[in-house]
């Protein structure tokens, strides 16, 4: 250890105090940025995991290879496992409704291939032998085509064939150049229902059916899935098998692994990342530059001396790079192994939450990956070093007189810190010394004040998106009175009925309803219509004729009749075959910045008008009746969506309620019909798996939809939290960041002034007036950090406002200004900087005057 060294750790063991904060900044950049290596590594290992639980572990797919081929690879010593299934061939879908996935393609698994590839099953079991199947959910849902469990399928089964090429599950189907070659009749029984096979690319021609691998046939074709040791070798090793032909790769594993080639999420993963990682460094590099740059100006006689007597700017240079390293080797290590800590106290807290946000049987568990530890511990260790280096190279470049003399510090003309009479009237002589301090030390003052406004900035964005988060959260569950809503296009209405009949008998539902909401039209004069609407719809021709359409919302009589009690509408002029209908008639103008504007459709409140069924394509028929209604402001029961309003922005809402007795009178045959079931469960995921065994079991051909609003709530509130707890996590830790460059920078600030305190304590300044004087810098340093940081923050609310509103498409979710995070602001920062006053003048008035005065900041 030189000279120079020596002379670093003493003045470090002197000012015990700095040393410390500072190794304190280090620690808690060091923990953050280890935090989020951690937790980054950990959630990519969670996603890895749930990808595989759901898509299988394989790396590469090869789907049509000979046996010798895979006898090959499973000996390969790049594998580290392989399965394969049999290729058994295609068969034409009858009554199929997609024309590009027009058939059947038969795979034999083997055990091993149950286990490497996963199948969920949605009703039955798995096959048992070569002559029963599996079939999947999506057949009935795109095709149109159902079958249930004990259903017999008989097949001919055959080879795609492109002239002379044999064609397979990763060639799309060619219409009029390709055709079927059947080979031969099989027979299967139906035994299970599953979800989609994740292995089955969407462009695959077949649907695929999971039978068992016939051991007494012998086949040539099979569907091999690779497993590699090193998954980042994945490309090399399916291009370095040239009679494999035609390959995929598991991008759903590959894309956590940052080795797909999904570039939008590499770019949103590592840039995420990156900004998370700048803004822990800017924000370390404040407190960590300020303290060696606090360092340096003590230092700075020092110095002077030991350059006057020969030291190089090279080794004053080293010296204080010397002093990074030092306080590097203790707060890195301990700032590693506090993020890791950290991060395993947070998951356990958020692991079930992020089960909601990505539904799988995969927990998040806490994972250390050496290099991320490594890259995390190397960035902090090149922020001490950028931070040193910046005071070091500025002392190095000071001539030796300016050093010793100490006038470099503080530059100042007469005219900069001149003050007015009006503030010496309003501040008096302590408020003008105060101010005269921070015009002319403006370097320090403006680090303070840069520190603490970007704390107040952090704290209050962060708040504020955490709590329009809470209030969007709040609104849904407000909003939405059903945990499981099915919806249905064009079901026959009695399909309908017998259908809810058993759904409703699915665990855990407690309470349910129905409803039907048929396609109607009209047309009504535009002397009917409000002044609003004719103003907005531009109609000024008197007597003009305006269609409009209609939804006749059907629900259950008994809620019709609860429905009336709330309206205090006469259940006797409202209920028969001709009785007046409610009906809900409104137009709605999506505002700019304000919210939106929602007015009646028509002048009066009640009308008849001339209404006929509106067939499939949206053609008015010319059947029709006249209806009496009476416009209400509210309907019951929220209706099925449409998709002419998903795409309207402004729509119209014409919707007319009636008893589910009634749907005769309108039903016709033509009419396009949307059936909503809605449910209350009290355990809403078990009551969706049993409904869909329902609706397999049940064999209809109508396109539908059950949406889960439980889990949809739940993966709300589960991001809401999950968001809170970083946010605030990471806001609470470039804070503490931030309050220890504050309490660094104003105690050694105050330190270094001791001898002016001296000088004004020598001359007769009383301790009240000192600490006046004191309170009123203070004061200056919230003040000015409050006017800066404050409106920042408000406009930083106000655009996390403004994302959210347009991503959300929300029309009518007003601004809330973050009053009480702006109130615990300033509070904090007042707090924070009278605290930080009061310690260092305790220290300073412990001091003799004499003593002080004779110090030359040696």
């Amino acid at each position: 250890m030189n000279i120079f060294h020596k002379v670093t750790l003493q003045s470090m063991k002197r000012n015990r105090t700095r040393t410390i904060v500072t190794i304190i900044g280090v620690v808690l950049s060091a923990a953050m940025i280890t935090a989020v290596a951690t937790f980054g590594t950990s959630l990519l290992n969670f996603l890895v995991n749930g990808s595989i639980a759901k898509y299988g572990g394989w790396h590469v797919a090869f789907l049509d290879v000979d046996a010798s081929v895979v006898q090959e690879q499973i000996q390969d010593d790049a594998v580290a496992g392989a399965a394969s299934f049999e290729n058994i061939g295609y068969a034409m879908l009858d009554g199929g409704k997609s024309p590009e996935k027009p058939y059947l393609f038969l795979a034999g698994f083997n055990d091993k291939t149950f286990d490497t590839l996963p199948v969920t099953l949605i009703s039955g079991r798995l096959p048992a032998n070569s002559e029963e199947v599996l079939v999947p959910s999506h057949l009935a849902i795109k095709s149109g085509v159902r079958f249930k469990v004990g259903d017999p399928l008989s097949l001919a089964v055959g080879n795609r064939m492109d002239e002379n090429k044999t064609l397979n599950q990763h060639d799309p189907y060619r219409s009029g150049e390709e055709s079927l070659v059947p080979e031969e009749e099989k027979t299967y029984t139906v035994v299970g229902i599953c979800e989609r096979p994740g292995f089955e690319e969407h462009s695959a021609p077949g649907y695929t059916l999971i039978t068992r691998a016939d051991a007494g046939k012998q086949t040539d074709s099979f569907s091999l899935f690779v497993t590699l040791h090193n998954p980042r070798q994945v490309k090399t090793y399916a291009n370095g098998i040239a009679e494999a032909g035609t390959y995929i790769l598991n991008n759903n594993v590959l894309r956590f692994m940052g080795i797909s080639d999904d570039q939008l999420f590499n770019t949103f993963l590592y840039v995420v990342g990156g900004i998370l990682v700048a803004i822990i460094m800017i924000g370390s590099v404040f407190l960590i530059y300020n303290s060696f740059n606090i360092s340096m100006n003590e230092r700075m006689r020092q110095f002077g001396i030991l350059s006057s007597v020969g030291a190089t700017a090279k080794q004053l240079r080293n010296s204080v790079l010397f002093e990074g390293l030092c306080i590097g080797a203790v707060g890195i290590p301990i700032g590693v192994l506090v993020g890791i800590g950290s991060t395993g106290l947070v998951i356990p807290l958020v692991a079930g939450n992020f089960g909601n946000i990505v539904p799988t049987a995969v927990p998040l568990t806490l994972s250390v990956f050496p290099p991320a530890i490594v890259a995390a511990a190397v960035v902090s260790l090149v922020t001490i070093l950028i931070s040193a280096y910046i005071p070091a190279r500025k002392a190095a470049k000071t001539p030796v007189m300016e050093c010793i003399r100490q006038t470099n510090e503080i530059k100042v003309e007469p005219k900069a810190v001149k003050t007015s009479k009006l503030a010496q009237r309003i501040y008096g002589l302590e408020g003008v010394l105060a101010l005269k301090n921070f015009k002319r030390n403006k370097k320090r003052y403006r680090s303070i004040v840069l520190s603490l406004t970007l704390s107040v900035v952090l704290f209050v964005s962060g708040s504020a998106f955490g709590t329009t988060l809470e209030r969007l959260s709040e609104r849904m569950i407000m909003d939405i009175d059903y945990d499981l809503l099915f919806y249905a296009e064009d079901m026959d209405v009695s399909e309908a009925l017998p259908l809810y009949d058993r759904l409703k008998t699915a665990g855990g539902i407690y309470e349910s309803t129905y409803q039907a909401v048929l396609a109607y039209s009209c047309t009504v004069s535009a002397d009917d219509l409000s002044d609003r609407y004719r103003e907005y719809a531009g109609y000024d021709v008197p007597g003009e004729t305006v269609p409009l359409s209609i939804d006749l919302q059907f629900i259950e009589d008994s809620a019709y009749l609860r429905f009336l009690k709330e309206l205090n509408l006469p259940a006797e002029e409202y209920t028969g075959q001709n009785a007046k209908l409610p009906a809900v008639a409104k137009k709605r103008i999506t505002g700019m910045d304000g919210p939106s504007e929602v007015f009646d459709l028509f002048a009066q409140r009640s009308g008849t008008f001339h209404i006929a069924p509106q067939t499939g394509g949206g053609a008015m028929t010319e059947q029709g009746q006249s209806v009496s209604f009476t416009f209400v402001d509210t309907y019951p029961i929220d209706p099925p969506p449409k998709e002419t309003l998903k795409s309207e922005k402004d729509p119209l809402i014409f919707m007319v309620v009636a008893p589910y007795s009634l749907i005769d009178r309108f039903q016709t045959p033509d009419v396009h019909t949307t059936i909503g079931l809605s449910f209350r469960s009290k355990t809403p995921s078990q009551s969706e798996t049993e409904m869909e065994a329902i609706i397999q079991d049940e064999g209809s051909t109508s396109a539908y939809t059950i949406y889960n609003v439980h889990a949809t709530l739940e993966q709300n509130r589960s991001i809401t939290f999950v968001i809170d707890v970083f946010t605030y996590i990471f806001v609470i830790m470039i804070s503490l960041i931030a309050v220890a460059n504050v309490f660094n920078t104003i105690s050694t600030n105050i330190k270094l002034r001791r001898r002016e305190f001296a000088m004004l304590r020598s001359v007769g300044m009383s301790d009240r007036s000192f600490n006046k004087m004191m309170n009123f810098e203070c004061a200056f340093y919230g003040m000015r950090t409050l006017l800066f940081g404050l409106p920042i923050a408000g406009i930083f609310s106000w655009l996390i406002y403004k994302v959210i509103v347009s991503v959300e498409q929300l029309d009518d979710f007003t601004y809330l200004f973050p009053w009480g995070s702006m109130a615990i602001s300033v509070f904090s920062v007042l707090f924070i900087v009278f605290i930080t006053m009061l310690y260092a003048i305790h220290k300073i008035k412990k001091e003799n005057i004499i003593d002080a005065l004779r110090d030359d900041m040696t």
